[in-house]
């Protein structure tokens, strides 16, 4: 009992020998080391963006790289050049530019997100309307829910495979873009 004691005032006197009041910095002495440290920060660099560059004229373009005539598939052979598909996309009088690119990949992306959000609504209504079918004892009533149920396992069937035409439909625009040379960053 005497060591337990002993050891248990020794550690409060060491804890109190310890303890050091602290300062706490006032809001006045923090908005002056802000400020300071405000002058001392250097301005900002200038940042470029596809604004403030020129347009690049057709002719200061290179010509673009032949493919080997030995090893390369037909359908890699026949592929239209950038070049070619500018041209295509110029007389369907449609200017396929930055916007045009974001806004097409955007728009597909949203078809998935919304098909599938809804999807998961349709799985929600089936699971309760399964429930429903297992806890009632009336046969008038299971049949009408077992007619809810069917309807809305079509409707989920068809939500799951318009996902995968939409995800398709992406990866095909992806390619699309890709050949016509389109920089990755466009279509985000």
């Amino acid at each position: 009992m005497y060591v337990r004691s002993t050891a248990l005032i020794a550690l409060g006197l060491f804890v109190a020998a310890g303890h050091v009041p602290l300062r706490a910095q006032s809001l006045a002495d923090v908005a002056k080391k802000e400020e300071e440290r405000r002058k001392s920060v250097p301005p900002p660099a200038k940042v470029y963006t596809n604004k403030d560059l020129s347009a690049v004229p057709e002719s200061a373009n290179p010509a673009p790289i032949p493919a080997p005539s030995s090893g390369a598939p037909a359908a890699a052979q026949t592929e239209p050049a950038p070049e070619v598909a500018k041209a295509k996309d110029a007389t369907s009088g449609q200017a396929k530019d930055q916007a045009y690119w974001a806004g097409r990949h955007k728009a597909l992306q949203e078809k998935v997100d919304r098909d599938q959000t809804y999807m998961e609504a349709i799985q929600t209504r089936v699971n309760s309307l399964s429930a429903d079918f297992v806890n009632r004892h009336d046969p008038a009533q299971r049949s009408v829910i077992e007619r809810e149920r069917q309807k809305a396992t079509a409707e989920l069937a068809r939500l799951a495979e318009e996902i995968v035409k939409g995800k398709k439909a992406i990866t095909e625009f992806e390619e699309e873009a890709r050949r016509a040379a389109v920089p990755p960053g466009w279509l985000r």
